[in-house]
């Protein structure tokens, strides 16, 4: 998209966002693989980098440090005797990182979690080390946590799907250097989220790993070993997209600080999103701006979001206060993020008025400002709901109750303050 050649209004409301948690917990793990210690700076102080520090510390991992900075002392390819159980709380991309990484502990590994995430799936995940010769022992049902993993990996190739969790083909990536001859993965279906792969694959590059192939139907990780590196941690894209979110429906300018055109994250897009439903966009080096002009309604998108899954939520309550309609398309696998993130949205949206269909894959907004109405909404154990319903909040009349409201403290504690300042 060729940036607004209008500058950014005064009035701009600046936002500081947390430190991206997607970037913070892969470069946790190259750290702690590297054969020296790394600093890591702007680390956000959500319940999922919290965990994953708390797991490699029980795999016997040296932390040294709160956030936002946190020295990890690296350990190369031979971890330390872990501890009994690594805990990744209801941490998903904590607990699959953390699954693969527990293959090249000396000794067997426990991962478990909180109920919710107990019941998320792992099966790929879990195929997949058996194919690299790990033994993986589930707990109480076979596909889900607690497991006990043993390795280390032998083989070289595996194949699994990458329709269902793009965090399954990440883990297995960042423990490819130190499979013997590297790794192959096949993907047997389309990949999701790929840009949270080729993420993966540039945090990895930091920490001296390059030469890493991504297509759409292999990935390719050559043996090495991980050398320190001293990382800044970008602002977080996904958070950012509540805030311009309300940009976009209030009309008022929010800019978010740190989040500039040279970002990683593919959740970056979502400005680009905002810009075809009619807001304006300004770009720099080092933020970014949205804000809708008086007298310029939002209108509907027709939009594949498979690659930014994250900002559905997001989306759909932007799209609830359009002038037309909308279509959300190919994110079928969301239901199995921590919410069913189909199902669930669109039953809670329907309770605040919004005129909402659930589709095979996706979601059929129609324009609802006017059917808007006060309700209790469940939060389904969800942060990316829970701050979703925050934003729309601004729209109802009467405003929304959000059951839960501390599930947001998984990604961004700070989020209800950060939202009653924009709202002033």
């Amino acid at each position: 998209m060729t940036p607004s050649p209008v500058p950014v209004p005064p009035s701009a409301s600046v936002v500081h966002v947390p430190g991206s948690k997607s970037i913070a917990n892969r470069a946790l793990v190259c750290a702690a693989l590297a054969d020296g210690p790394s600093t890591l700076t702007n680390v956000p102080d959500g319940d999922d980098t919290t965990a994953m520090v708390e797991c490699l510390s029980t795999l016997g991992i040296p932390t040294k440090g709160q956030v936002p900075t946190i020295t990890i002392g690296g350990a190369g390819r031979l971890l330390p005797e872990p501890g009994a159980v690594a805990f990744a709380g209801l941490a998903g991309t904590t607990s699959r990182f953390v699954t693969a990484l527990a293959a090249l502990a000396p000794t067997p590994v426990v991962v478990d979690g909180h109920a919710p995430l107990r019941a998320r799936p792992f099966g790929p995940l879990f195929g997949a080390l058996e194919q690299l010769g790990v033994s993986v022992t589930p707990g109480d049902r076979a596909g889900g946590l607690p497991v006990t993993i043993a390795g280390p990996p032998r083989g070289g190739r595996v194949a699994l799907p990458g329709d269902v969790s793009s965090q399954f083909v990440s883990a297995l990536m960042m423990i490819g250097p130190y499979v013997p001859g590297g790794l192959q993965i096949e993907l047997t279906t389309g990949l999701v989220s790929r840009p949270y792969v080729e993420l993966t694959a540039a945090v990895m590059g930091w920490f001296g790993i390059t030469a890493i192939t991504v297509t759409e139907a292999t990935i390719g990780v050559p043996p090495g070993v991980y050398r320190p590196a001293d990382v800044a941690v970008e602002p977080d894209a996904s958070s950012a997209s509540y805030p311009l979110a309300l940009a976009a429906l209030t009309g008022e300018p929010v800019t978010v600080a740190g989040l500039g055109t040279a970002s990683l994250q593919g959740d970056a897009r979502f400005a680009d999103l905002l810009a075809r439903m009619g807001c304006r966009v300004v770009r720099t080096a080092d933020s970014v701006t949205v804000w809708r002009e008086a007298g310029t309604e939002l209108t509907g998108i027709d939009v594949d979001m498979a690659d930014v899954s994250d900002l559905v939520p997001t989306v759909a309550v932007v799209a609830a206060c359009a002038s037309t309609p909308s279509r959300l398309r190919g994110v079928g696998f969301i239901r199995a993020k921590e919410s069913d993130r189909l199902g669930d949205l669109a039953a809670e949206l329907a309770a605040a008025g919004v005129q909402v269909t659930e589709l095979p894959d996706g979601l059929a907004i129609e324009p609802s400002r006017a059917t808007l109405r006060p309700a209790q909404l469940g939060t389904h154990h969800d942060h990316r709901l829970a701050m979703a319903f925050g934003v729309l909040s601004s729209m109802v009349p009467g405003g929304l109750d959000v059951d839960d409201p501390g599930v947001v403290a998984k990604s961004w504690p700070g989020y209800w303050d950060a939202i009653a300042r924009l709202a002033e």
